[in-house]
């Protein structure tokens, strides 16, 4: 039983980075991000048999920081950032991508089968990749709506937007993450 119990937390060791990398892409504060992985490695080993091997043990303990970040959120317990203006400058980039009649310029690649795409270790990796590369509040809200499920409502009130700009937000972060995983990964 020590045996498991050193592998585990070995194991648990080296997800650690990147648990951390996803926590920093969401919460955009080093401190909150340490913290809340922390906190999800702290539950993970408290309850060694909470992990049944269903998934791999990277999505067991992923799952339960996706739900540390939401309650951490929830809790209203931090402060928020506003960075004005972050987001104007890509207007220009995403004209370019469509006709004056709003179509497409370029019909996206086929993508191929979507689960077996996301079975792939490195499709999460260039994923953060394109996360990064986008403007830090376009990222977050991507993250809260897409990963963290939050409603449109809950976003607005964390980050004090109306639902129209969080709406418009989603839009650039959708197009820009699909142009670059589809340079980056789907591309030939």
């Amino acid at each position: 039983m020590a045996a498991t119990s050193a592998t585990s937390a070995f194991e648990l060791q080296a997800l650690r980075p990147a648990l951390l990398r996803f926590a920093l892409l969401q919460l955009r504060d080093e401190a909150l991000a340490e913290d809340v992985v922390q906190d999800t490695l702290i539950a993970v080993l408290e309850k060694p048999d909470g992990f049944a091997g269903k998934s791999s043990l990277r999505t067991y303990v992923t799952g339960i920081l996706k739900h540390k970040i939401v309650d951490l959120l929830r809790s209203g317990k931090r402060e928020v950032r506003i960075d004005a203006g972050l987001d104007g400058s890509d207007d220009a980039i995403i004209d370019a991508l469509f006709k004056p009649d709003g179509h497409t310029v370029d019909m996206p690649r086929q993508w191929g089968d979507p689960d077996a795409t996301l079975e792939q270790k490195d499709f999460f990796r260039v994923m953060e990749l394109c996360l990064a590369r986008l403007p830090a509040r376009t990222a977050r809200i991507f993250l809260m709506r897409e990963w963290l499920e939050l409603e449109t409502e809950e976003i607005c009130k964390e980050l004090s937007i109306s639902s129209s700009n969080a709406w418009v937000m989603l839009y650039r972060a959708r197009v820009q993450l699909r142009e670059c995983l589809d340079l980056n990964w789907f591309g030939k």
